[in-house]
């Protein structure tokens, strides 16, 4: 059942054509994943969907022939290293789909079939658990000061009534050097005392630039 559908250097016309249904269907089953909960671009949609179909063809025609398998390998690294740096989930489902063609192409329709299964029951499975997410509490808290006030301890009574957690990620200095801006990563006690914590540390800071939200989610590798 798990054998290949390719005997030996020959591929024929039906081999072909399974091959190839195989792979376009499990590329599609493969955008879709990307496109769940997620903001994936249609063009990238496009990429994940046609690209198992690009590598069955490639891996057809150098099936066997190690000197153009290394050329391929290059090229695909030359595409790699020309193209924008995406997020680690698209990265993954690129991989996904590279090794959905990789197997159709050698004639594993069934292995690429149960693989793909596999894969996008867990990755449903991780989306819908929110693995790895953080509390629905956490923000990003950007202060501003003046160069001559010490930050260091400056807000730590305001944290310890405001928040279950803060910790200082960055200082970098603003305005030609005559303002701190810090970054802390917090999490809240009660979101509803959002205003009273603010109008403290406004307090605190002499009402200069403070910014207070959700953290970005940095899925780069």
């Amino acid at each position: 059942m798990l054998s290949s559908i390719i005997t030996g250097t020959e591929i024929t016309v039906s081999a072909f054509f399974i091959c190839t249904a195989v792979s376009l269907a499990l590329g599609l089953g493969t955008a879709l994943i990307g496109r769940f909960k997620s903001g994936c671009s249609k063009s990238f949609m496009l990429t994940l969907a046609l690209l198992p179909a690009l590598v069955q063809i490639v891996i057809m025609m150098v099936n066997g022939n190690i000197g153009a398998g290394v050329a391929v390998a290059g090229a695909f690294g030359l595409i790699r290293f020309r193209s924008a740096p995406g997020s680690a989930k698209e990265i993954s489902l690129v991989f996904l789909a590279t090794a959905v063609g990789l197997a159709t192409g050698m004639g594993y329709v069934a292995i690429a079939a149960v693989f793909f299964l596999i894969i996008a029951a867990f990755l449903l499975l991780l989306t819908l658990t929110g693995f790895g997410a953080g509390t629905a509490d956490e923000r990003e808290l950007k202060i501003t000061i003046p160069e001559n006030l010490d930050y260091d301890g400056l807000f730590d009574d305001l944290f310890r009534q405001y928040t279950s957690s803060a910790e200082l990620e960055r200082v970098k200095t603003t305005n030609m050097g005559t303002l701190y801006e810090l970054s802390y990563k917090i999490v809240l006690r009660d979101t509803r005392s959002t205003k009273a914590f603010l109008d403290e540390l406004r307090t605190r800071n002499g009402n200069l630039t403070i910014v207070c939200g959700k953290p970005v989610t940095k899925e780069g590798l």
